[in-house]
């Protein structure tokens, strides 16, 4: 059996966690958390789905980083105009600040992962 392919993929996968790491203690947020912010100020009052399929969650886990994005007052619900029973999320000022905050050239990204970056671009 060949395991240089898994432990490669062991390799990639430790180096997401160390990023994922770096970026919380810097930016005080978790990366989901910011992809999300990131997602709202470039497709603005999408639905909790729209916003799962798009970050690639499951609805569970994508309700879980909006609840945590709504109480820290980043993001925000709103009623859809055409469906009063469907919500749409949104940036607050607090989250466009926050996403203002962020330096990437600040973020060192692994070693590992910026071969894998690379060799995609």
């Amino acid at each position: 059996m060949e395991t240089e392919c898994i432990c490669r993929l062991r390799k990639i996968y430790k180096a997401i966690t160390a990023f994922e790491t770096q970026v919380e203690a810097s930016l005080g947020v978790n990366i989901n958390a910011m992809m999300l912010l990131c997602l709202l100020s470039e497709k603005e009052n999408l639905s909790a789905g729209e916003i799962a399929d798009e970050m690639g969650l499951t609805r569970s886990n994508a309700s879980k980083v909006i609840a945590s994005l709504e109480k820290s007052g980043s993001i925000r619900r709103r009623i859809c105009k055409e469906d009063g029973r469907s919500m749409r999320f949104h940036l607050t000022r607090q989250g466009e600040e926050l996403l203002e905050h962020v330096h990437c050239d600040s973020l060192q990204l692994p070693e590992e992962l910026r071969k894998v970056v690379e060799a995609n671009e």
